[in-house]
C-alpha cells in the first residue's frame, strides 16, 4: 500500500514539475485577456479629460464674454465677439452651437450673462451630448 503511495506522489511531483515548466503561452493569453481592458479604461481617461477641457474652455470664455459686454461704453455684442475670439483659438471652437448674450437684474444690480450652448464631445453614445455653461459680470457704469 506505501509503494502505490510512493508512486502515485512521485507521478504528481513529476506532473506538477512539468506543468510548471511549461508556461510558454501563458503571457501571451494573459495580455490578450488584459490588454481590452486596459484599452477602455485608457479611452474612458481620455474622453473624461477631453470633456473636462472643454467644459473649462466653454466657461472660461462665457466669463471673458461676460466681462468684456460689462465694460461701460460697451455693448452685447462686444461680449459674444470676445467669447466666440477666445474659442476660435482652442480645440473647443467646433462643438459651439449657440452663444446668448443678456442682460439681468440680480438682487438690484444689473448683470451680464454669456450663455454658450455646445455638443458635447463624446466618443461612445452614453452620458450627455448637450453642454451649456454660463459667465456672469456686473455691468459698469460711465
Amino acid at each position: 500500500m506505501r509503494a502505490g503511495f510512493q508512486d502515485r506522489r512521485s507521478r504528481v511531483k513529476r506532473l506538477k514539475a512539468r506543468l510548471w515548466q511549461d508556461q510558454g503561452g501563458n503571457a501571451t493569453v494573459e495580455f490578450a485577456l488584459v490588454a481590452p481592458i486596459l484599452l477602455a479604461v485608457a479611452l474612458a481617461v481620455l474622453q473624461l479629460a477631453l470633456a473636462l477641457h472643454v467644459r473649462a474652455t466653454l466657461t472660461s470664455a462665457a466669463a471673458e464674454g461676460a466681462r468684456a459686454a460689462a465694460l461701460a461704453g460697451s455693448d452685447l455684442a462686444a461680449g459674444e465677439r470676445r467669447a466666440r475670439a477666445i474659442l476660435q483659438e482652442n480645440i473647443a471652437a467646433g462643438v459651439v452651437r449657440d452663444i446668448t448674450v443678456q442682460r439681468e437684474w440680480h438682487g438690484g444690480a444689473l448683470v451680464i450673462s454669456v450663455e454658450i450652448e455646445a455638443a458635447l464631445p463624446l466618443i461612445g453614445l452614453y452620458g450627455p451630448t448637450q453642454m451649456s455653461v454660463i459667465g456672469h459680470a456686473l455691468q459698469e457704469h460711465a
